[in-house]
């Protein structure tokens, strides 16, 4: 079965090259030098951003049970994490508006490098900081970076069109390359010289240190709404406002937390999928396979957006489709195939097919994210572009605790079934963002106390 892990990854990794080789001019956008060297340093910053991120991720777990916790015990772990960037991390983020993007992504690094620090304790309640930290530094990287890129690009006078090529690319090698580079890293740091499951987290902060660093030395500050008569609590009050008084914003967080929700759903469930009866599946190596499909989903996300006639909100209603469809086939091999009792072994037939249908969603995963980046950078107003990113982030938390909370009270199929009908759902909602894509808003954000208020029209 070595084969069929090894032609997987070695067919997409082909499309991948073939993809990339293969743009001609109407798939790339012509662009100026000062723009190039503007999203070259952003690059450079995001992928060491991510790959703190990504260094850490396969060894949470595995670093905990390591100090002899239970699944149980494990289990809180991540659920404090995610509550702490429904809660701690909405405030902080939504301080970015307010503060300075570029502070809030230097108080990324700090919390984050700290949260790192804490993993050479083996006390709990040291664990728990760290994960509450954790869950914060999440909401930032999530929010910081993107809205500081919004607004440099805009405050540089760039055209539109370009931020799509820096979206684009930032998911390509941040969320693509550098997770494969970042898997292979940890894997040496911890297995080759067996320097412990702690090491690739001591990695990450030296990562994150160098990040910090360029980005003292290179970023300008810029602000959404940085009126000193405005508290947080009035900050708050203007972005729910904004997402209640415009269609194109709610339906915008409404698709962005059902797809998500369904992603984060999927990281707790293609390990059980695949190995149903315990067979022996190459966990790190099926990791590097999403990664690649992802980069695939970004080079394709890539072309689409470097066709100004081709509107985002358009191809995404295919994609949500696509991947809804994909999330489906754990429950037709269900009923078509008769599933196998013996225990051990190679991956089963049934789990090359699951196989392949995951890495389609990683494809569309890996289109999601700068599409969804794009579509974001038009509807949302820049005076408050991290509090209402973070809002949006609020069900996402609730749904994922939600889901971390009851993980084993349901069959993984029902799981799957329902991460299937949340992308339906999504692809309906698209439909509608569509529609009503040219319409004007109907509100506007006041320099003044009483911030958002409507507009008769």
């Amino acid at each position: 079965m070595e084969l069929f892990y090894y032609t997987v990854f070695g067919g997409l990794a082909a499309l991948v090259a073939v993809m990339e080789l293969s743009k001609n001019n109407k798939d790339r956008i012509n662009t100026s030098s000062s723009f190039n060297s503007f999203k070259n340093n952003y690059l450079v910053v995001y992928s060491l951003m991510m790959a703190g991120d990504w260094l850490q991720g396969p060894y949470v777990y595995y670093l905990y049970t390591t100090y002899g916790y239970k699944k149980g015990d494990i289990g809180q772990l991540f659920i404090a994490g995610f509550g702490s960037s429904m809660l701690f991390g909405t405030i902080v983020g939504s301080l970015a508006d307010k503060q300075g993007r570029k502070r809030a992504c230097i108080t990324y690094c700090i919390t984050y490098i700290l949260s790192c620090i804490t993993k050479h304790s083996p006390q709990y309640k040291v664990l728990m900081l760290g994960r509450i930290l954790g869950g914060i530094a999440t909401s930032l990287l999530f929010s910081s970076f993107e809205s500081w890129l919004v607004a440099e690009h805009n405050k540089r006078g760039f055209e539109q069109q370009w931020l799509s090529l820096a979206f684009s690319k930032a998911i390509f090698f941040g969320n693509g390359l550098v997770a494969i580079v970042s898997g292979l890293f940890g894997n040496v740091l911890v297995d080759t010289l067996a320097l412990g499951p702690v090491a690739p987290f001591d990695a990450a902060s030296c990562f994150l240190a160098i990040g910090m660093a360029i980005i003292l030395s290179s970023w300008t500050e810029n602000y959404g709404d940085p009126s000193e008569s405005k508290d947080l609590l009035t900050q708050f009050r203007g972005a729910a406002v904004a997402i209640a008084s415009d269609e194109k914003i709610a339906l915008l967080g409404a698709i962005q937390s059902l797809f998500e929700g369904s992603m984060y759903t999927f990281v707790f469930l293609w390990t059980p999928a695949l190995s149903p009866n315990d067979e022996e599946i190459p966990h790190g190596f099926i990791f590097a396979t999403f990664m690649l499909s992802s980069m695939l989903g970004s080079s394709l996300a890539s072309k689409l957006m470097a066709r100004s006639a081709l509107r985002v909100e358009s191809y995404m209603q295919l994609v949500f489709a696509v991947s809804s469809g994909a999330l489906l086939l754990p429950i037709l091999t269900t009923f078509l195939v008769v599933p196998t009792k013996v225990k051990g072994g190679s991956i089963s037939f049934v789990g090359c097919v699951q196989l392949l249908g995951f890495c389609v969603f990683e494809s569309c995963v890996g289109i999601f994210w700068p599409s969804i980046m794009k579509m974001r950078s038009q509807y949302i107003p820049e005076e408050a572009r991290s509090t209402i990113m973070n809002f949006f982030r609020i069900p996402l938390n609730i749904f994922v605790c939600i889901v971390l909370y009851n993980v084993n009270a349901f069959p993984i199929t029902v799981m799957f079934g329902m991460c299937s009908i949340f992308l339906m759902v999504a692809c309906i909602l698209q439909r509608r963002l569509l529609k009503i894509a040219e319409k004007p808003k109907d509100w506007q954000w006041k320099d003044r106390d009483t911030e958002t208020e409507p507009l008769s029209i």
